[in-house]
């Protein structure tokens, strides 16, 4: 486990956005404090709701991994943290590894033991991001003729690995926030779904599993923690050309029927989100729990 707190490099603060989508002025009245953790930080979504949130006021706790090649969008993005005014703290390491995991929390709680003595939860916000998982199909894809084309197929390990880190990881990391006092009555969490965990997508099946089982692991924890004052939601992004995105077949024929559908004629973008999670972090929003709530421009209504 390292952490990467270089402030070299240009501090972007934001993907290219349209006008619907461009990151708020920070004197806007939704202000917000504490730390965020966001497992995920270094592209896509995470990215831009660190930046986002950070703008809001919270201090950024990032978890992602990186090799050597990407360390330098990494620096990127904690140097543009804290020229926002606010504390980054990043480290490199596999958020589905368990030890990784126990240490960063270790690491966590020391991080913001200053904040022991307030009412304020240490972490207020956990954002869950991770998009790392296997495309293949189920089954030998049918052939014209009706013959079973080869194909390399799912197996056990493959399912097993994408919907831990993708699905069962958002489990693990809030029982060990929750058993080190790290979160509590206000504290808001939120992960990543999308339209596969209940649209069929080409070899896509593996990834649908672990989104359907994160929202259904967000339902349970909103009912088991709302008597703790701790909301749990899954969101729900209309297609967004991310990282994640370009790794996916056909994704350029998805991008332009996503387009055509949207009533606004236009993608989701990181920041559209990163805007929603600001938003859903406020306090006022403390009623708001256990659903799957679409970030889309209404795509997924209109298609």
């Amino acid at each position: 486990m390292s952490s990467a707190d270089s402030e070299t490099g240009s501090p972007g603060l934001s993907p290219s956005t349209t006008d619907a989508a461009r990151p708020h002025d920070a004197g806007l009245p939704l202000g917000l404090s504490g730390w965020a953790l966001i497992l995920g930080a270094s592209s896509g979504f995470g990215e831009s709701i660190a930046l986002e949130l950070a703008r809001r006021g919270m201090d950024i706790l990032g978890v992602h991994l990186d090799r050597r090649s990407t360390l330098p969008n990494v620096e990127r993005i904690t140097a543009g943290i804290r020229q926002l005014g606010r504390r980054a703290v990043f480290f490199n390491a596999n958020a589905a590894d368990e030890q990784k995991r126990k240490d960063i929390c270790q690491h966590i709680a020391t991080e913001t033991a200053s904040a022991a003595a307030t009412a304020a939860p240490r972490v207020r916000v956990l954002v869950h991001s991770l998009a790392f998982g296997t495309l293949r199909p189920f089954v030998p894809p049918v052939a014209a003729d009706g013959g079973l084309t080869a194909a390399d197929l799912i197996s056990k390990p493959h399912l097993d690995m994408t919907c831990d880190v993708m699905a069962h990881s958002l489990l693990y990391w809030t029982q060990e926030l929750l058993a080190l006092g790290l979160v509590g009555r206000g504290s808001r969490i939120f992960a990543m779904t999308s339209a596969g965990g209940h649209r069929v997508i080409a070899q896509y099946g593996a990834v649908s599993a672990a989104k359907a089982s994160l929202e259904s692991h967000c339902r349970q924890l909103a009912y088991e923690l709302a008597p703790l004052g701790i909301t749990a939601n899954a969101l729900c992004a209309g297609v967004t050309d991310t990282p994640a995105l370009r790794k996916i077949p056909g994704n350029e024929e998805m991008i332009a029927v996503a387009t055509a559908r949207n009533p606004a004629r236009r993608l989701t973008t990181p920041q559209d989100v990163a805007n929603a999670v600001a938003l859903l972090s406020h306090p006022l929003s403390g009623w708001i729990t256990g659903n799957v709530i679409n970030v889309d421009g209404g795509e997924d209504i209109a298609g």
